[in-house]
């Protein structure tokens, strides 16, 4: 499988397999479990090594051996949430596993347990899977990935390991074992990726490495195999390294101001944009990670911190003055 390569803001894996990033409300933590936001936007990807030079004066002496050349980087304001779009080949699909911090977002594995498992499954069939909002928390629900910066606390990593060492996305992408898909597609159909363009402004985070950390309940199912584990090649295999730089830092970096960014339901019903469901329910769906079970939601680490989450429960709180 070729090395993951950039186009258009699209990190691809050879010419089947691709994954975007976009943004999003922020879907409120009250206890209620949410449909899908809509998207706003697809958040602009970077390649570390055309920034080396400024980005070795801004990261932590600690953590610049884990940034290579090759990864890719985006920014996120703090409590900003995304999801993350796939986008595969029906004729020949793919794996792909899916880490926040080097924990597993499907099973909550560490990322160094890598194999590929179906007990329990630790990751997503590809184009079957057309996007992954948050972490597998229930059979049919996730919660939603929420940027924060590390070393607050607030991140899954730091739920489930005491440390936050790592923060960002990690991607390993699996081909099939030859022979049981074809070799040749079809006709490629014709497709339109157009997202409606972001509508405000969020604050910025105080930190300049980020991590992802646990938000709202939302319905999503993570779709079981239906192929079977023996179809992925453990062979043929891509990764990539997506960092997250916080807005004060992206845009020191690489000279570009952040996108904006949605606000909250409100501005949905202002501008029109709906929420939508996913009608899936033909498909099935795997169980919950036990150890996600448990996680603490930002609000719940607000409340340990003292801080209030009124007014939290948008991507956006208006400009830090």
């Amino acid at each position: 499988m070729l090395q993951p390569t950039l186009n258009h803001h699209r990190i691809c894996f050879g010419d089947r397999c691709s994954l975007t990033f976009h943004r999003t409300l922020r879907i409120p933590d009250d206890g209620h479990t949410y449909p899908l936001p809509p998207g706003l936007g697809t958040f602009p990807v970077h390649r570390v090594g055309e920034y080396r030079h400024r980005l070795d004066q801004r990261i932590n002496p600690q953590q610049r051996h884990l940034w290579q050349d090759e990864d890719f980087l985006i920014s996120l304001f703090q409590r900003e949430a995304l999801w993350i779009g796939f986008q595969g080949q029906t004729w020949k699909p793919n794996a792909v596993q899916i880490g926040i911090g080097r924990i597993n977002a499907v099973s909550a594995q560490s990322w160094e347990q890598g194999d590929l498992s179906d007990q329990p499954q630790n990751y997503l069939v590809i184009p079957q899977q057309l996007w992954l909002d948050g972490i597998n928390t229930e059979e049919e629900s996730v919660r939603q990935f929420v940027a924060m910066p590390l070393g607050q606390g607030y991140s899954v990593e730091a739920a489930l390991t005491g440390q936050e060492q790592f923060g960002g996305i990690q991607v390993k992408v699996y081909d099939p074992k030859p022979g049981i898909f074809p070799d040749q597609p079809p006709p490629p159909p014709s497709t339109d990726c157009s997202i409606p363009p972001g509508l405000a402004m969020a604050r910025p985070a105080a930190s300049a490495s980020m991590g992802l950390g646990a938000g709202g309940q939302m319905r999503q199912k993570i779709y079981r195999d239906p192929y079977g584990l023996p179809t992925w090649d453990p062979t043929q295999t891509a990764t990539a390294t997506v960092h997250i730089l916080n807005s004060d830092q992206y845009a020191a970096v690489t000279g570009q101001a952040p996108t904006p960014s949605p606000i909250d339901v409100a501005t949905y019903i202002r501008y029109g944009l709906p929420w939508f469901d996913l009608y899936d329910e033909a498909i099935p769906a795997i169980a919950g990670a036990k150890d996600f079970a448990h996680i603490k939601t930002l609000q719940a680490r607000d409340a340990e911190l003292g801080q209030s989450s009124a007014g939290q429960n948008s991507s956006v709180e208006g400009p830090e003055s």
